[in-house]
């Protein structure tokens, strides 16, 4: 179906920047999240849902579309962030590309420096006839995840304009710092009192997501020693260049670009420093609880080797969890994915129930006690200024939230 006010909120959602703040101590990390998500809220409340809550202590907004049926059903809860990744989110400049033939150069900046080529990225030939949203090349898009704030609130005006359709009662969430990995960490599922959730959070259409890595970070501070070069002998001791040593012992094949499928991998996030400190930030990632160990511990030897080589106090590291594997949880609940599974199989769309290189909220959530999988909103290259979306995919999405809720209150 086409939901004509989807493109409109979507638009006027990413032209504001709601850019996260990974070394911010705040909640949320960035203001500009509070304030998107303060007119959020009186959006909802001018739609007429109620509960309506800007909770200053996590973040988060959240608010209910009480059940119109008599029926006993189960709540459910639908979940979106509203913070973007760390880059260019300032002044974001949507184009619109209707009836794309799934072959042309689509030049996102005047001069065509910031090209989406089908050869660079065939994601694109999927989407033949249909109206693409892109960036101007300058900034990011911030479809993950304002297409997933866009499709939730779309779906419930639609029920809100539409009494005539029966629905159990609706919880929606609006999340801060999820790109950030600490806004789920407050997350009050019990005041949430969904029985199940989904993040509208994924990618291209059909994602059905509900296994995803387990995760960990590791923070590396490397203290050097620095003197003249013409008095270094035995004294100098360069603390990039044991940075760079310590890199050269990680498996140089287990790394993102050189990984799929259920591969685990170490990535070296950022690297700065001069001869007298360096700092080193990874992510470590594996689908499977044990092997997430193993590559801590494997990362953890070779810090005491360097230590015992250059001593002690050379070397400073924090590695810690950050998510798990949501499946652990989702396995023994297995009815809300099929549940999802059901609504796109009944809109024909062919569900991709692919195990997710990454996370979401729900892989902490879930282990809250709320089985939350992820399904799909759209975006595509995420994160950068290749990112786009179709409209028509989009509103597939908010197609499957309103089909899910239908299936609920039927009891199928």
């Amino acid at each position: 179906m086409k939901y004509p006010q989807l493109e409109e909120r979507f638009l006027r959602y990413v032209r504001q920047n709601t850019r996260s703040d990974e070394q911010s101590t705040t909640v949320p990390t960035t203001q500009r999240q509070v304030i998107f998500l303060k007119k959020l809220a009186t959006e909802l409340t001018n739609l007429g849902l109620q509960e309506v809550v800007y909770n200053s202590q996590n973040g988060y907004l959240t608010a209910t579309l009480p059940a119109n049926t008599a029926k006993q059903v189960p709540v459910i809860g639908f979940l979106a962030h509203v913070d973007t990744a760390d880059f260019n989110s300032e002044h974001v400049n949507p184009q619109i590309v209707s009836d794309y033939d799934g072959q042309q150069i689509i030049k996102l900046d005047p001069a065509g420096k910031y090209q989406l080529d089908p050869k660079v990225f065939p994601s694109l030939k999927k989407y033949t006839d249909q109206t693409l949203i892109t960036t101007d090349g300058t900034t990011l898009l911030g479809g993950d995840d304002k297409a997933g704030v866009s499709e939730i609130i779309t779906a419930v005006e639609y029920l809100l304009e539409h009494p005539e359709i029966e629905h159990g009662t609706l919880r929606l969430g609006f999340s801060p710092d999820e790109e950030t990995g600490k806004g789920a960490k407050n997350f009050d599922a019990p005041a949430f009192a969904a029985d199940f959730a989904y993040t509208v959070d994924g990618g291209s259409e059909g994602q059905l997501e509900y296994e995803t890595f387990n995760a960990a970070a590791a923070k590396i501070q490397i203290t050097g020693k620095d003197v003249h070069p013409s008095e270094a002998k035995d004294i100098l001791v360069n603390a990039s260049l044991i940075g760079m040593e310590l890199q050269s012992q990680l498996p140089a094949n287990e790394v993102p670009e050189k990984t799929s499928g259920r591969e685990g991998f170490y990535f070296l996030t950022e690297f700065t420093g001069s001869v007298d400190q360096a700092n080193l930030s990874y992510i470590i990632r594996d689908f499977d609880r044990g092997g997430l160990e193993r590559r801590k511990e494997f990362l953890q030897q070779i810090i005491a080797k360097l230590k015992q080589k250059y001593g002690s106090q050379t070397i400073q590291a924090k590695i810690y969890d950050q998510y798990y594997n949501m499946y652990e949880v989702i396995k023994d609940h297995m009815e809300v994915v099929q549940l999802a599974e059901k609504a796109m199989h009944n809109l024909g769309i062919v569900p991709d129930k692919t195990a997710v290189r990454g996370g979401t909220d729900g892989s902490t959530i879930s282990f809250m006690g709320l089985p939350t999988p992820n399904i799909f909103a759209g975006p595509e290259n995420m994160h950068g200024r290749f990112e786009y979306v179709s409209e028509q995919v989009m509103d597939k999405a908010v197609d499957v939230i309103l089909e899910i809720s239908r299936l609920n209150t039927q009891g199928e």
